[in-house]
C-alpha cells in the first residue's frame, strides 16, 4: 500500500488549488501515523527550507518515520552551499546560452535601448521549467537537487554560472505560475506512484536498471529474464527500469544495475540517490567509485599486498614516461585509461614508437595512464563473488589472432571462447586472489579477472558490475546462478525491513 502527501506551512497556503485528502499542514503532518507496511512519499511544499524551519522539519521527520521524501535534509543542506553548484555553462547547449542571453538583456524605457544585464532568476517545478531552451538545465538541477520548486539564480560573469538556488514554496508563486506549477506536481505524482498492475502479490520490489540500446550489456535479454523468474520464486517483483526513472526509485525495496557503469555517469546517480534512500543497492555506489578507476583500483591492490602484473602510474606531464616503462617493464608493455571497460582504451605497445603513439593518445583522453607488464596467457579467470563468496568461474579465451578476449572493430566486437566451471575446480590460489581482492572493495557482486601463469596469478582489475550473461556464466549452474543473487536481494532487503 502507498499513499502520497504534500505537506504545506497552513491549508489555505492550498488555496489557489483543487483541495486534497492528500494535503495536510505542517500541525497536521507532525501527528500524522501511517498504517503498517504503508509506503509514504512526502512532497514538502513549506516555505521556508532553512536550518531548523518547518521546512526543515517536515523533511526531518519524514526521514526519522521511514518516509521518501522531496526534498530530502540532504538536498536542503547541499542547497546551503554554493560551492556545489557554482557550476559553470559553458559546456551546455547553444540554446541555453542564447536564452540567457536574451534574457539578460533589457529596453531601458528612458533612452529605448537594449541594456545587457548580468544576472537571470527563474523557476523550476519538479525539472520542468516555462522556458523550453532551459528543460535540459532544469532537467540536471532536479535530479541532482531533487526540489519540488527551486529557484535559480543565473549570473554572467567570464560565463554564465550558477549564482544561487533556494526552494520556494506554492505561497511565493505568482498567478501566472500557478498553472505551471499545478501541472508539473500532477505530472511528478502520477509518474511516482503509478499503479503496476501485478505489483501487490510480492514482498519487495526489485528495480533493475537496463540501458536496451547498450552494444554490451552486462547481462543479455535471456538472463534478465532468469532474473525476474528467480526473483518472482522468492517473493520479489523485478521489473526493470531505465534512466527516464530515476525519480520512481523510491518505489522499490532495492536496485541492481545492469548497465554498465561510470562515474561521470547516471549510473552511478541512480547508485547515489538508492542508497541515500535506505535501498539495497548492488553495486553500491562505493564500489563503483572504487572499481571503475583502474588507477585507484591499481593502487588500493598494491598497498594490501594483492597480487598484480608490475604497474606504473603515468602523468601526462611527466617527462620520463617512455623511459620509465623500457627500464622496469619491458616490451610488450600494455597501457590503458582509468575508466576503459570491456578492453576499450587498452593498447599493447610492442617497441618503442608504439609506446610513444599509444601514449599520446590515451594522454589525450586522461591525465593520468596506466602501464603494465605483459602476462601472456590463453585465457582469462573471471571469478564471481558475491556476498564476500565465489558464487562463478568462466576462463575467457583470447580472440583467435589477438591479445584479448575482446577485440573491437569499425562494424562489430568480437570476442574469445569460454569453459564455465565449478568453483572447487579453480586452483584455491585463485579463488584466494580473487576474494583478497573484493574484500578491498565491498561486500556486493564482482567479477574479478585474473591471469595465471604457472604458479604465479596476478589480478587484472575488479569489475563491479560483471556479465551474467545466459549460456556463459550460467552454464555450470543454470538457474541457480539468478537464484544466488536473488537470495542475497531478498536477505538484505528483509533485514532492512527488520530495522
Amino acid at each position: 500500500m502507498s499513499r502520497l502527501l504534500i505537506v504545506v506551512d497552513r491549508t489555505k497556503d492550498w488555496a489557489p488549488y483543487y483541495p486534497s485528502e492528500d494535503v495536510l499542514s505542517f500541525d497536521q503532518y507532525l501527528q500524522f501515523s501511517a498504517p503498517p507496511a504503508t509506503r509514504v512519499r512526502v512532497i514538502n511544499l513549506c516555505q521556508s527550507a532553512r536550518y531548523l524551519s518547518r521546512g526543515y522539519y517536515c523533511s526531518l521527520l519524514a526521514e526519522a518515520r521511514g518516509h521518501h521524501v522531496v526534498p530530502s535534509v540532504m538536498t536542503l543542506n547541499d542547497l546551503s552551499r554554493k560551492g556545489l553548484f557554482s557550476l559553470e555553462l559553458e559546456e551546455l547547449d547553444a540554446s541555453v546560452i542564447n536564452w540567457l542571453e536574451s534574457a539578460g538583456s533589457a529596453i531601458d524605457p528612458a533612452s529605448d535601448e537594449r541594456n545587457a544585464t548580468h544576472e537571470v532568476r527563474i523557476r523550476t517545478y519538479f525539472g520542468q521549467t516555462e522556458h523550453p531552451d532551459l528543460k535540459p538545465v532544469a532537467r540536471a538541477l532536479f535530479e541532482r537537487f531533487p526540489s519540488p520548486i527551486l529557484e535559480v539564480v543565473f549570473r554572467r560573469r567570464k560565463a554564465w554560472q550558477i549564482e544561487s538556488m533556494k526552494p520556494a514554496a506554492p505561497a511565493d508563486l505568482e498567478e501566472s505560475e500557478q498553472d505551471t506549477f499545478a501541472t508539473a506536481l500532477d505530472r511528478f505524482s502520477s509518474m511516482v506512484w503509478r499503479k503496476p498492475r501485478t505489483r501487490r502479490r510480492y514482498r519487495f520490489d526489485l528495480a533493475v536498471l537496463v540501458n536496451p540500446e547498450e552494444e554490451m550489456p552486462p547481462s543479455d535479454a535471456v538472463a534478465l529474464k532468469r532474473f525476474e523468474k528467480a526473483g518472482r520464486k522468492l517473493g520479489i517483483n523485478v521489473e526493470q527500469i531505465t534512466r527516464r526513472d530515476y525519480m520512481r526509485l523510491p518505489e522499490y525495496d532495492g536496485l541492481f544495475i545492469r548497465e554498465t557503469t561510470a562515474i561521470d555517469h547516471h549510473t552511478y546517480r541512480f547508485a547515489r540517490k538508492a542508497a541515500a534512500e535506505g535501498m539495497v543497492v548492488i553495486d553500491d555506489p562505493v564500489s563503483i567509485l572504487k572499481c571503475t578507476n583502474k588507477v585507484f583500483l591499481a593502487d588500493l591492490l598494491k598497498n594490501n599486498k594483492v597480487p598484480t602484473p608490475r604497474t606504473l602510474i603515468l602523468s601526462k606531464d611527466q617527462k620520463d614516461a617512455v623511459e620509465q616503462v623500457i627500464q622496469e617493464l619491458g616490451f610488450p608493455a600494455v597501457i590503458k585509461i582509468p575508466d576503459g571497460a570491456f578492453s576499450r582504451g587498452v593498447t599493447k605497445a610492442e617497441d618503442e614508437k608504439s609506446l610513444r603513439a599509444g601514449l599520446k593518445d590515451l594522454f589525450r583522453q586522461s591525465a593520468l595512464v596506466l602501464a603494465q607488464e605483459y602476462l601472456y596467457t590463453d585465457y582469462d579467470w573471471r571469478i564471481g563473488v558475491l556476498g564476500g563468496r565465489a558464487i562463478y568461474a568462466c576462463k575467457y579465451m583470447m580472440v583467435k589472432g589477438h591479445w584479448q578476449i575482446y577485440q573491437h572493430g569499425e562494424s562489430a566486437s568480437q570476442s574469445g571462447g569460454f569453459e564455465t566451471m565449478p568453483t572447487y575446480e579453480v586452483p584455491r590460489n585463485v579463488i584466494q586472489a580473487a576474494l583478497n581482492a573484493t574484500r578491498l572493495i565491498g561486500n556486493g557482486l564482482y567479477g574479478v579477472d585474473i591471469k595465471q601463469s604457472g604458479s604465479r596469478v596476478a589480478v587484472i582489475e575488479v569489475n563491479d558490475n560483471p556479465s551474467i550473461d545466459a549460456g556463459v556464466e550460467d552454464r555450470f549452474l543454470g538457474g541457480e546462478l539468478y537464484t544466488l543473487v536473488m537470495q542475497e536481494f531478498l536477505s538484505r532487503m528483509e533485514e532492512n525491513r527488520r530495522r
